[in-house]
């Protein structure tokens, strides 16, 4: 009897003691460059989208998460840490006016825009989730066009 006490005392241990152990999520960070800005006014807006349904988002409403990167020599970069693996896809915007939304005209944007995975947009390459998503699965860095109207 003793020794089946001791059995269930040693195997209460092991459930008790993997029950408490840390399981680490891994994380990753992102980099995302951008190159060719017209000029040095204002910042570029860069938001990041891990849903279908968010994406694209006009309004900037809709991101996972939102970084602003400064303007140096038509440069900006930013690196978003603590990702979860996952898709990902990145909508950016050279804010000139820094009021946080595309200024546009009648119906173009007048301000630069771009969008992960793509060189250009148009009518019948209008940016989607599965087009401009990519995988995280460990540190990356990507670039981003910039796109002028």
């Amino acid at each position: 009897m003793n020794k089946i006490i001791k059995i269930l005392k040693s195997f209460l241990v092991i459930v008790l003691l993997s029950s408490f152990s840390i399981q680490k999520q891994e994380t990753c960070s992102l980099t995302i460059d951008v190159s060719g800005l017209r000029n040095s006014e204002g910042t570029v807006l860069f938001a990041l989208y891990n849903r279908e349904d968010a994406f694209p988002d006009e309004h900037y409403k809709k991101y996972f998460k939102k970084l602003t990167g400064k303007i140096v020599n038509g440069s900006s970069s930013v690196t978003f840490e603590n990702l979860p693996e996952g898709k990902y896809a990145v909508n950016i915007l050279h804010d000139e006016d820094n009021d946080g939304k595309i200024k546009k005209g009648i119906i173009l944007p007048k301000e630069g825009i771009g969008f992960s995975n793509y060189k250009s947009i148009g009518f019948s390459n209008k940016p989607s989730f599965s087009k401009a998503s990519f995988s995280v699965l460990s540190n990356k860095r990507i670039k981003v066009n910039i796109i002028y109207m």
